[in-house]
């Protein structure tokens, strides 16, 4: 089943689209065309849109703020005889609610560049700077540190961190070679960067690297893809975590943002639990 379905926002439209993205995914052969109306400011951006929902009519879903261009959408809608949906209303007014506080209706404010902004970013550039075990000298900088053997999404989970402002590092665990002496040091004791270990189903793990090979056309007659040689090499990185207690993570089943969320929980009971002491 196609339909159309329009998104629009007064700011990147990041928001919207995550939110249609969530909601979609529940509904089984469904397939929406698209139509994307970002930083949607003016009343002459309005009329644009309400003639094209003319000709394409749908499902309109919005997160603008500004109450004229909000009205001005609404009532369009309302002619044309097309859902119109306020994704954001329903979580603003709760909240306003419960604070007692009227929300200042600007469009755009989780964009605005302050610390926490530049705190992303930082963690962005350090994320990267310490991608597959480089700079171990500043291992000690980081926040959080990721290790697990090659193919256990070490990579996109600490950008996916460092996108929350999470300073992550990640190192892997090579066969035959030993894992760096600074990564040894920490036993995450409060202060210290929070240690986990990452590990995957041997089978799926040999999956994933095969089909890496693959793409990279290279030999898939090597150790790398032996399923007697990976199960006994994520036996070897289970002890390894085992003996400094880093906890460990499963990510066979996990998208990189569930791994990232369960991460977080640790971490911050880490942090609750170093407060209660």
């Amino acid at each position: 089943m196609k339909f159309h379905l329009h998104l629009v926002s007064d700011a990147t439209g990041e928001t919207i689209h995550s939110v249609a993205r969530a909601c979609l995914v529940q509904f089984e052969g469904v397939e929406p065309i698209e139509h994307n109306w970002s930083l949607v400011r003016t009343h002459g951006q309005i009329e644009k849109l309400l003639a094209r929902l003319e000709k394409d009519p749908g499902v309109v879903m919005f997160t603008i703020v500004n109450a004229d261009l909000r009205t001005a959408l609404l009532e369009g809608c309302r002619r044309l005889q097309v859902p119109c949906i306020a994704v954001l209303d329903p979580v603003i007014a709760s909240l306003g609610n419960f604070l007692g506080v009227k929300a200042r209706g600007l469009p755009g404010r989780q964009h605005i560049m302050d610390a926490e902004y530049f705190g992303r970013i930082d963690a962005m550039t350090f994320a990267l700077h310490h991608d597959d075990g480089q700079l171990v000298q500043s291992l000690k900088e980081a926040e959080i540190i990721l290790v697990g053997v090659s193919r256990t999404s070490k990579t996109p989970t600490c950008i996916y961190l460092a996108n929350r402002g999470i300073k992550a590092a990640n190192i892997p665990i090579v066969p035959g070679v030993p894992v760096p002496a600074e990564l040894k040091l920490f036993q995450n004791r409060p202060g210290e960067p929070f240690v986990i270990g990452l590990t995957k189903d041997p089978a799926r793990l040999v999956q994933v690297r095969r089909n890496r090979l693959q793409m990279l056309a290279q030999d898939p007659d090597t150790d790398y893809v032996d399923p007697e040689a990976v199960r006994e090499e994520v036996a070897a990185a289970r002890k390894l975590f085992s003996r400094h207690n880093w906890p460990v993570i499963d990510v066979t089943r996990r998208s990189i943002e569930e791994s990232a969320a369960a991460i977080l929980q640790l971490y911050e009971r880490r942090g609750a639990e170093a407060s209660e002491h």
